[in-house]
């Protein structure tokens, strides 16, 4: 069978690192590269530098990735679904739920694979954790608490920390829990000058009952991203910066310290640091996405799926402006 051939529009930050990734990727073929503003970090290599989305498409391309700005998710997304192209569009899946409905309704009247990059759920630590959650090694789930904090990306311009950011935790959450979010309160800061929020906490509920905390923001010091899940047998903490997953267990030595021993909750047991296999969630990503195309699987962000999240980062801005609990409406 032939390589499939995927052209790559949008060679910025993230788009470098699509090029690199979609040559390492076997049965795919990087055959066109396109982006108006050049070439800032020589991703092209032999291929020359279009400089639109109709260029890339007369090319001959099966599949593309638009990592291009988010506001022009829309307009390059309906190009290539009207030429027939599958494609993986960086997340968001677009500026507005309006325009990513838009988009995924364009790719499913053409019966095309339209997946969003959501790439925390192709994150090692938290592909494990999600297995081990359905096979009950947590029991009961009560809470996701999430933190995803770090200095301001220069490769953002367009959007704010919710919609940035916020994204991953909101999809990666519902993604572990297997359930939709039922409502969310949040409350946003703009500290650095710029016209978007760059703080935000989020606490929400979902369907199932499962309660959520978010913390998101990109005016720390320090880069932080942990993924903490807490149930009825203990809780896991993930690090998807390391792909770390620990296990802390719940206790059954009963202490010897009366103050202490007073409380009828749980009590510290074993920490474990579990040993998990670690390949590059871009690669594994990359890999979903091609065999979805391909037809042989059907595990990557859809883009309803993609659409849903927006709609609950919508819900999270509407509350910090109104200062109330927003109920998610799908």
């Amino acid at each position: 069978m032939a390589n499939l051939r995927a052209g790559l529009i949008g060679l910025g930050m993230m788009g470098r690192h699509h090029a690199r990734v979609i040559r390492e990727v076997e049965g795919v073929d990087l055959v066109a590269v396109a982006d108006a503003y050049g070439d800032p970090h020589g991703v092209a290599k032999d291929l020359p530098v279009l400089n639109s989305v109709e260029e890339l498409i007369a090319a001959g391309i099966d599949m593309a990735v638009a990592a291009v700005p988010t506001g022009m998710h829309e307009e390059v997304g309906l190009a290539l679904a009207d030429a027939g192209v599958h494609t993986l569009v960086e997340k968001p899946i677009a500026a507005s739920t309006a325009a990513g409905k838009r988009l995924l309704d364009a790719f499913t009247a053409r019966g095309l694979v339209g997946a969003v990059g959501h790439i925390e759920r192709f994150n090692p630590a938290l592909q494990s954790l999600r297995k081990r959650i359905a096979d009950g090694e947590l029991g009961a789930v009560y809470q996701i608490a999430t933190r995803r904090q770090g200095p301001f990306p220069s490769r953002i311009a367009d959007v704010g920390v919710v919609k940035d950011l916020g994204t991953h935790d909101i999809d990666l959450t519902a993604w572990l829990a297997q359930s939709h979010y039922e409502s969310i309160f949040a409350q946003t800061t703009t500290r650095s000058g710029r016209p978007h929020e760059d703080m935000v906490s989020a606490t929400g509920k979902l369907e199932n009952g499962i309660i959520t905390n978010h913390l998101v923001n990109w005016l720390s010091p320090m880069k932080e991203r942990l993924t903490v899940v807490t149930g009825e047998k203990g809780a896991f903490v993930a690090d998807t910066v390391t792909a770390d997953l620990t296990f802390f267990e719940n206790g059954t030595v009963a202490t010897e310290w009366d103050s202490i021993g007073a409380f009828r909750g749980v009590s510290e047991g074993n920490v474990t640091r579990l040993a998990i296999a670690k390949p590059e969630p871009l690669r594994t990503e990359h890999e979903a996405f091609r065999d979805a195309v391909l037809g042989l699987r059907s595990d990557v962000v859809t883009m309803a799926e993609g659409l849903e999240t927006l709609v609950v980062a919508e819900a999270v801005l509407e509350s910090c402006r109104t200062g109330q609990s927003v109920r998610i409406t799908i």
